[in-house]
């Protein structure tokens, strides 16, 4: 049966294809597709026109509509699921405010320094590394303090300086800058520098939490590592 041929038996049953996203049907890359209605509709007309001598197996029937059913209620199911998913996965006010006062680690180059001296951080690294170094530098770039970490496994190795350059005096409060580099035998290692700092501020965009830190910006809070 041809395009138009088929076109005009559906017209005849009052069925009007689409290339658009009708109500109950869907397009994909501009194939067209029939909806429950009119899946209903053909299988009345198909019952309306069946040969009197050789019926519809009512089986037959009854397992094309039970299939019709199933894949129309999965559909449904899935559209409700992703809603569900969306709400959940939403960053209410509430959560967004809890993090205001807290300090958290994330990826970043800019720390500022205990009350106390010194600072915290970490190294992300994506693999195996014989050796890693975290060097400190001050604002204007000159070098404070070179850290050996020695060897880590794949995953996050931890530091904590104590204030003091390499000469022995005392680095400051900061903002310092953090710069880190893992190598396994030789062969650089992707690492990432984290660091603490406090959340000065949150606002909510498209569901997500951004926080405000200082020295760094704003982060999505699904970046945040630890919370302090």
């Amino acid at each position: 049966m041809t395009a138009s041929t088929f076109d005009s038996t559906l017209t005849s049953l009052g069925i009007n294809r689409t290339t658009g996203a009708a109500a109950t049907g869907k397009t994909t890359g501009g194939a067209t597709t029939l909806g429950q209605n009119d899946f209903l509709k053909l299988m009345t007309a198909q019952m309306q026109n069946q040969d009197p001598f050789a019926p519809v197996d009512n089986t037959q029937m009854v397992a094309q509509m039970a299939q019709f059913s199933s894949l129309a209620g999965i559909s449904d199911m899935s559209t409700t699921l992703k809603a569900i998913s969306d709400k959940l996965g939403a960053t209410t006010t509430a959560d967004a405010v809890s993090y205001i006062g807290k300090t958290v680690l994330v990826p970043g180059g800019t720390a500022y320094g205990r009350t106390s001296g010194g600072l915290t951080g970490g190294v992300e690294l994506s693999g195996d590394a014989t050796n890693v170094n975290v060097t400190i530098a001050d604002q204007n770039g000159q070098v404070l303090k070179t850290m050996k970490l020695g060897a880590h496994a794949k995953g996050t190795a931890l530091y904590d300086w104590d204030g003091k350059t390499d000469q022995g005096a005392d680095a400051g409060t900061g903002p310092f800058t953090v710069t880190v580099t893992a190598q396994n035998s030789g062969v650089t290692v992707p690492a990432t520098g984290l660091v603490w700092a406090p959340v000065q501020s949150v606002s909510i965009a498209s569901g997500k939490a951004m926080l405000s830190l200082p020295g760094i910006g704003d982060v999505d809070a699904s970046t945040v590592r630890q919370i302090g």
